[in-house]
Formats: C-alpha cells, sequence, structure tokens
C-alpha cells in the first residue's frame, strides 16, 4: 500500500508541476450587489430561502424584494401583470436601481439598470398559463391551407423568462422577443444590455434540495468541479445531436473524461454511471436509465441537463420530467422548458458548455445559449456559480479529484500529441493502481477513432478498478464498439458474459435492457383454436 502511495505522490508531483505553468484567464461572476433576490412574501419558506441564499452569496440585504404572489405553480396572465410584473417594476423605481426611457418605436425600456441578475426562489410561480383563445373562423371548403407559425397566438411562459425583460412595456406578449446576448463572447457586466436582466431559480421538490444546490455551489467553486461525463446522443434531430456532439469535443479538449452513448435508445435502465459530475442527454419524456437506480448520486456541484420540451413542466414530482429528478439526484445545476418551446428556440448545449469551460458564471452560460426571451426556458440552480473556475489546476484539492486533475494536466501539456498523452497517463495508472487513467485513456482513444487500443484500455481498466459498477462499465464500453461496429452476435455474447459475471447488483439491470434489445425472447407460440 505504501508503495501505490508514494506512487501516486511522484506522479502528482510532476502533474501540479504542470499546472503551475499554466495561466487560466479568470472570469469574474456577477457581483452580488448586482443581483436582486425576489421571493414570495405569502409563503415563508421563500423568504427563508431567500435569506440563505442572500447570506451564501453576500448579496445586500436591500437587494431582497418581497411581493405577495398566488401560492400556485401556474398562473394567469393577469395574475402575472398584477402581483408579480407591476410590483417589481415600482420596486425597481423606488429603489432607484434602473431609469427607463422610450425608444423610437415608443417602447418603454431601461436604458440604465444596476440590477444584471434577478434570482426567483422556491414559492414563485413557475409557468404562465396560456390565454384561452376564441374559436377559429371556419374554413371555407376548398380554400387553400395557409401555412401556420407555430409560435402564433402562443403567450404561455416561463415566468423567468418573461421576467428577463420584464422592463419593457408596448411589445406584445405573443411570441418571443429576441435575446441580444445570445452566443456572446463577452462576459454581462461588458456588454450594455440595460433592458435584459439575467433570470435564475433557485427552486426543486423540496426546500433542504434547494439549500442543498446553494451549498453545493458555493463549496465546489473551491475546489473545482471535477469528475466523469456522460453524454447520451440519442440520434433524434440532426440540429440537438450536433449541440451534444459540440460538448463531447470541447470536454476531450479541456481533458474531461467522457463517456459517449450514440445508439438510439437512451442509456439504459442502472447503467453504471460513477463519478457522474456532468451529464447532458435527450430525448425521453421523464427521467430514466442510470437515474433509476435508487443508489444513484451525482458528484457534488454537478451539471446536469436532459433536452426535452417538457423538461420543467413541474418541480414536485421527482419521478415525472427531467429537472426536478435531476436536482433531487444531487444535481446542483440543471435547465428546462415549461412548455413546448420547439428545438430551436432552446438553450444550445455547446455554447452552454462552451462558455461554462471558459469560466463564466452558471447564469451567463446559459443566457449566452438561449435564444430568445418570453419563451418556455427556465434557468436552476444559483446563478453565481463558476463550476470551472479550477481548470487552472487551482484551488483546494481533494482526494476524490485528484485523478481528474491529473487527466486536465496532461491535456494542457500534450495537446496534440495523443500517443505521448497516452503513454503519459498509463505510466500514472501503473504507478497509482488506477482505472481512471486507463478508462481516460480508452475513452480518448475512441474519440480518434481507434476502438482496438481504446478496448485494451478498458480492459486494463477494469482490472484496476475495484466497484463492480465500474467494472461493469468498462464492459459495456467493449460491447458498445461491437455493437457500433454491427457485429451483434459478439455484443450479444458480451452481454451474456457479463450477466453472468456479476451478483445482483443493480447495474445488472441495464444489461438486461441491452440484451432485451439486441437478442429479445422469440413471441410466443400461437394457441390452437379450441374446437367449438
Amino acid at each position: 500500500m505504501s508503495g501505490h502511495v508514494s506512487g501516486r505522490v511522484r506522479a502528482f508531483a510532476l502533474i501540479f508541476f504542470l499546472l503551475s505553468g499554466w495561466c487560466h484567464a479568470g472570469v469574474a461572476a456577477p457581483a452580488p450587489e448586482s443581483v436582486a433576490v425576489l421571493y414570495n412574501a405569502a409563503v415563508p419558506e421563500s423568504r427563508k430561502l431567500a435569506e440563505f441564499y442572500r447570506e451564501a452569496r453576500g448579496i445586500p440585504a436591500q437587494n431582497l424584494i418581497a411581493l405577495e404572489m398566488p401560492v400556485a405553480a401556474d398562473i394567469t396572465r393577469e395574475e402575472y401583470e398584477k402581483s408579480i410584473v407591476k410590483p417589481l417594476r415600482l420596486e425597481f423605481d423606488r429603489r432607484g436601481w434602473w431609469k427607463r426611457g422610450k425608444d423610437a418605436g415608443g417602447v418603454t425600456l431601461p436604458v440604465i439598470n444596476r440590477i444584471r441578475v434577478l434570482v426567483t426562489m422556491r414559492g414563485v410561480p413557475l409557468r404562465i398559463k396560456p390565454t384561452p383563445k376564441p374559436a377559429p373562423t371556419p374554413v371555407k371548403p376548398g380554400a387553400p391551407a395557409t401555412p401556420q407559425d407555430p409560435m402564433a397566438g402562443h403567450d404561455e411562459a416561463s415566468v423567468d423568462s418573461e421576467l428577463a425583460m420584464f422592463g419593457l412595456e408596448g411589445v406584445p406578449t405573443l411570441g418571443v422577443l429576441q435575446n441580444k446576448f445570445y452566443q456572446s463572447t463577452k462576459s454581462f457586466k461588458d456588454v450594455n444590455l440595460p433592458f435584459l436582466i439575467l433570470t435564475a431559480r433557485i427552486d426543486a421538490a423540496s426546500y433542504p434540495t434547494c439549500e442543498r444546490m446553494i451549498r453545493d455551489a458555493v463549496e465546489t467553486e473551491k475546489t473545482g468541479l471535477w469528475g466523469m461525463a456522460y453524454v447520451d446522443i440519442a440520434n433524434k434531430f440532426p440540429q440537438g445531436d450536433q449541440w451534444l456532439e459540440t460538448v463531447v469535443k470541447e470536454n476531450a479538449k479541456t481533458g474531461i473524461p467522457t463517456v459517449v452513448d450514440r445508439f438510439n435508445e437512451t442509456l439504459p435502465k442502472n447503467y453504471p454511471m460513477e463519478d457522474a459530475a456532468i451529464y447532458f442527454g435527450w430525448y425521453d419524456w421523464s427521467v430514466s436509465g442510470p437515474f433509476l437506480n435508487p443508489g444513484f448520486k451525482f458528484r457534488k456541484g454537478a451539471v446536469a441537463m436532459h433536452l426535452h420540451s417538457f423538461s420543467a413542466e413541474q418541480l414536485t414530482n421527482t419521478s415525472k420530467n427531467w429537472s426536478a429528478p435531476l436536482l433531487e439526484r444531487g444535481a446542483a445545476v440543471t435547465i428546462g422548458n415549461v412548455y413546448e418551446p420547439y428545438l430551436h428556440l432552446t438553450h444550445d448545449f455547446g455554447i452552454l458548455q462552451q462558455r461554462l469551460l471558459a469560466g463564466y458564471s452558471w447564469v451567463e452560460a446559459c443566457w449566452m445559449a438561449m435564444p430568445v426571451t418570453s419563451w418556455q426556458g427556465v434557468v436552476l440552480g444559483d446563478p453565481l456559480y463558476q463550476p470551472f473556475k479550477h481548470l487552472d489546476g487551482s484551488g483546494e484539492r481533494r482526494k476524490e479529484d485528484l485523478d481528474f486533475r491529473a487527466l486536465r494536466a496532461a491535456t494542457l501539456q500534450w495537446p496534440d500529441d495523443l500517443s505521448e498523452r497516452r503513454k503519459q497517463l498509463e505510466k500514472a495508472g501503473d504507478r497509482t493502481s488506477s482505472g481512471v487513467f486507463y478508462e481516460a485513456v480508452g475513452l480518448d482513444c475512441l474519440q480518434h477513432g481507434l476502438p482496438d487500443q481504446a478496448n485494451a484500455s478498458f480492459l486494463t481498466a477494469k482490472a484496476l478498478y475495484v466497484k463492480s459498477a465500474d467494472k461493469l462499465r468498462q464492459d459495456f464500453h467493449g460491447i458498445a464498439i461491437h455493437r457500433a461496429a454491427g457485429h451483434k452476435d459478439l455484443a450479444v455474447q458480451g452481454l451474456h458474459e457479463a450477466l453472468a459475471s456479476y451478483d445482483a447488483i443493480p447495474e445488472t439491470e441495464a444489461i438486461k435492457a441491452w440484451l432485451a434489445i439486441l437478442d429479445p425472447p422469440p413471441p410466443p407460440a400461437a394457441t390452437a383454436p379450441t374446437a367449438p
């Protein structure tokens, strides 16, 4: 044991030396004094949570706003205007936070704004219901069909998306408004957009989960977010698939070991998703796959999201949709949609991950990735959270992060030399008896189109890992290589061998799920009809 410890120390001495020579251009999060916190005065827990968040982030006490709102997740457009927008504008006026004027078209809008971020607390309504529409005019027989704009006539929205432009008066409530911060490469303080406020919500199925989300974000910033990434590309639509492919490429450039599933179905039930710090996926209606395993838990501070039209339809049922379940399973932040947004009007996952890895805060990265406001998106979690602020190797070092920090250092040292990077990481794996290094090498080889080399690394990783779930994941990697190559017989053989190799751990459900796809049992024999 002492040899392994000393070997690990020697391995990481070089790693940290390499990291110390690299300077990360830090990006500052929005200042606490530029953050306003909105809570529902009719809900005691909403105020309690607002105070908890204010203290955690050093936000001035005078930046808390209490409004009497309906105690309901869904409200009408009239209730939104009466109980939220109008009194909120009055508060901004009274506190001298903004100055508003009129543009050439007669629209009232902020021209100066001291508040850049508005955080809504649990208890603030989530959705604005659609306004009832009059009955459509009958179409005359034989009349040509009129192309329909899918957004025409729709005024349902998330409260938070509407609040991003609540300073505007004189604009239609139907459809969407353009987000001028979309695709920005500058922080919000460096752009002149006083009419836009970046919104985020601290909300989940329970008050303790909300507090935990805040604590996890603050504590993870001390160390940085380290661990495995899992990206589930379900081949639904090219645009969404490309967003996820961008996440994979950005992770690879950063040195984050990323497991990628490109099969049409989502990851199977109880898939062995260990050390999960990052999750991007689509497209199931409700939480599925690895997250059905009762023992599953994200790493502290995890960033997790699943692309689905109604992912944040509600935030109270932890078995329905995606946003609430992911947060309940330990994620610190996620995003979602409250109604049908249409794919091109949702968060671009690729941009979002790019901006997070560049060091931007959660709320900035999310709004850089969202093309519209006054629509269906919602940002959940601490807006000031910067999960990747320590990619330069700074921050407090935890034992459980050392292998992942080393992978980052190796990527920085040999970014374009897979052979040397692989050789050095294999040496580190041998010295430290760590399966993490060999699995990362295998995933790196897969990313470079080297399946045979990848499979060899996964076999070594399996021998080094101790936990059965980690070993099984290496089996899945090898089986996936056969499946992707069209070698169905080898894939089925590997699944049967895996099923026989492990005790009754929950993760074997994943093996059975793939067997049901690749080697389904024959249909029951037809029953002969009985004589009358």
